[in-house]
């Protein structure tokens, strides 16, 4: 049988000993230590840990006497802590507009299994990017909204998600803003990308701001949705040397490569569990192979 990667994602004060603690713990329970990430910051005196420990047939405890014996450390030392065994896909939803580069990408991503998830379905408020999810066998879900219809078609999507267990929602460059009772909905669980390097640049039309500005670097930014628009905790940035014969044209293709890449990486650091937010912080673990 393969062994089992169980990961936990830990946030506390800075105390000392702590590493020790924790690690000791998962020893005495009869774990493997197959990574162990940190991070201090020592400006707000916080630590941070990413461990991932492997179980297999000569560790006797379930998963329930895990958390709860974890439970029982945790308040001792103000342990924040999430636990995920990675025998489950999580579920994805995305949301799109008009435009196809992002969806395209995060499908095919999907369709070579090098995102560790489960497309459950595409939804839009137009019907334009329909072919492409029927393309690669997805359900399309279109569900127009106006302003006076914002509050019922927030709903539906409130009833479809929860409906299919939905856990991790995608923004693929769709172009409405999201109330703050949907967002508080699922707090952490949304994934926007926007078309600028953030902070720069926030709201609409960004690529005709930049050119307006001359900027010497075109980027973009994959972030967590709040109810501060553009402001939530940053996964994941990336730029390009631009000049200044570059217009508003050819800023944007530039531009849609970027995003790609960029919302792909932060999807792939939230379905990996690298991710603990903080505030209005995300501290991002990198890869260890997994």
């Amino acid at each position: 049988m393969k062994p089992q990667i169980i990961t936990f994602l830990i946030k506390c004060p800075d105390q000392k000993g702590i590493v020790s603690k924790l690690t000791h713990f998962f020893y005495q329970e009869g774990f493997n230590l197959v990574s162990a990430q940190q991070y201090t910051n020592s400006i707000d005196g916080m630590f941070f840990m990413r461990l991932r420990i492997e179980s297999d047939d000569t560790v006797l405890i379930s998963k329930e006497q895990l958390e709860e014996r974890f439970a029982r450390l945790a308040p001792a030392y103000d342990i924040v802590w999430s636990v995920d065994y990675g025998n489950k896909k999580q579920k994805v939803a995305i949301m799109v507009s008009h435009t196809t580069h992002n969806l395209y990408d995060l499908l095919q991503r999907n369709k070579e299994q090098k995102l560790h998830c489960d497309v459950k379905m595409v939804v839009s408020n137009h019907t334009k990017l329909k072919p492409i999810a029927d393309m690669f066998g997805i359900p399309f879900y279109h569900l127009p909204v106006t302003k006076e219809t914002k509050k019922e078609q927030e709903q539906q999507l409130i009833d479809l998600f929860d409906s299919n267990d939905i856990d991790l929602i995608v923004m693929a460059r769709y172009m409405q803003i999201l109330s703050n009772d949907f967002i508080n909905h699922y707090p952490n669980k949304i994934i926007n990308i926007h078309h600028s390097f953030l902070p720069a640049f926030q709201g609409a039309n960004p690529y005709m701001r930049a050119y307006e500005r001359g900027v010497k670097l075109i980027g973009a930014t994959a972030h967590y949705a709040t109810q501060d628009l553009d402001e939530g905790p940053i996964i994941e940035q990336d730029v390009e040397r631009v000049t200044h014969e570059s217009t508003p044209a050819t800023l944007k293709a530039i531009g849609a490569d970027i995003e790609t890449m960029v919302l792909a990486r932060a999807v792939k650091c939230h379905l990996n569990n690298q991710i603990i937010v903080d505030n209005n912080k995300a501290i991002v673990f990198p890869e260890t192979g997994e």
